[in-house]
């Protein structure tokens, strides 16, 4: 079967080895021959520690409160998540197993680069919380004052600053989108390449580069140590100060997101059973907007913003087409 999809087909997309760990059963339980009345799996398609695994633990006490059934956490990693995300869609689609993954860009990356059997219109998002982004950064001590200096050097000489990156990444697409909106050759710049997230913020934070593209999350422990030039969102975030990427292309501007964590389930399980959709879907909302399991998961880290169905569906919809029109960023080949 072929997996690409166009660009209508994202326009129209609808809305046992494994290490498990089964959540302490919840005091009150749901009638028997009610939805749900038993337990529910969520497969995680990471091993064990990841940030994934992390927010499928911590949630699930938390939805099975408003559940009344115990949550059984299955962990199946492997080939850049294509091992769980086969295995979660081979599972009935009857509300009772759930996946917990980082569906953008594992999803996409599985179709486009890993020939999956599975289409992006298997997957329904609940809802995304966890949604990265690209923040462009600098030593706090730089005379790179703001983005537009940036640009300004760039224009003149593209290889007149160093760009610290990692290859095959969401940035680096962010960043290839960018410089064709400026008219800059991308393949003219000076690209400093860094195997992880990590060694990426600290060459910026101690100016081993100009400036640095990586995922803003991670920078906010060395918030005093560099300067925010450009995030790639269109609303601000993690109270990062510099310009947003739609201040300098528009409103209209593309950006890829990075890891979009969070709940799906079967496409065919909201056609199927709607009204243990409807259950499921009030369930993780409730859960999700309860300001005790808020406090819970900011104090480990985790997200909780809730975005919905359609946003988080959107959202993925988005990731993927930009993921297929810059494929070739995203291969080592």
């Amino acid at each position: 079967m072929t997996n690409r999809f166009s660009r209508r087909d994202m326009l129209r997309f609808a809305s046992v080895g494994a290490a498990a760990a089964t959540v302490a059963s919840p005091a009150i339980l749901r009638a028997q021959g009610s939805y749900p009345d038993r337990p529910i799996n969520v497969v995680v398609p990471f091993d064990t520690g990841g940030y994934n695994d992390r927010l499928a633990r911590a949630f699930a006490p938390m939805l099975q409160a408003e559940l009344g059934q115990p949550l059984n956490i299955i962990n199946r990693g492997g080939a850049g998540a294509l091992l769980g995300h086969t295995y979660f869609l081979q599972q009935p689609d009857d509300g009772y197993t759930i996946c917990a993954s980082s569906f953008g860009p594992y999803v996409p990356l599985n179709i486009l680069t890993q020939d999956a059997d599975f289409s992006i219109d298997d997957f329904h998002m609940i809802n995304l919380p966890s949604q990265d982004y690209t923040l462009m950064a600098t030593e706090a001590g730089s005379d790179l004052e703001s983005i537009d200096d940036v640009l300004a050097r760039l224009h003149d000489d593209p290889s007149s600053v160093s760009i610290g990156i990692q290859p095959a990444s969401a940035d680096l697409v962010n960043l290839t989108i960018l410089m064709e909106a400026e008219g800059i050759d991308p393949d003219a710049l000076a690209l400093v390449t860094y195997d992880g997230g990590g060694p990426t913020r600290n060459a910026a934070a101690g100016g081993v580069v100009d400036v640095a593209l990586v995922g803003g999350e991670g920078f906010l422990p060395l918030a005093d140590e560099i300067r925010p030039l450009l995030t790639f969102s269109d609303t601000r975030r993690d109270g990062w100060e510099g310009a947003l990427i739609t201040d300098v292309l528009g409103a209209d501007a593309p950006f890829v997101s990075g890891s979009q964590r969070g709940w799906a389930v079967h496409s065919s399980f909201v056609e199927q059973h709607p009204d243990r959709y409807q259950i499921l879907l009030d369930a993780i909302e409730t859960a999700s907007k309860n300001p005790d399991n808020i406090a819970s998961l900011e104090e480990q880290q985790l997200a909780t913003t809730w975005f919905g169905p359609e946003a988080s569906n959107e959202q993925l919809r988005q990731t993927a087409a930009l993921m297929e029109q810059y494929l070739d960023l995203l291969t080592d080949d």
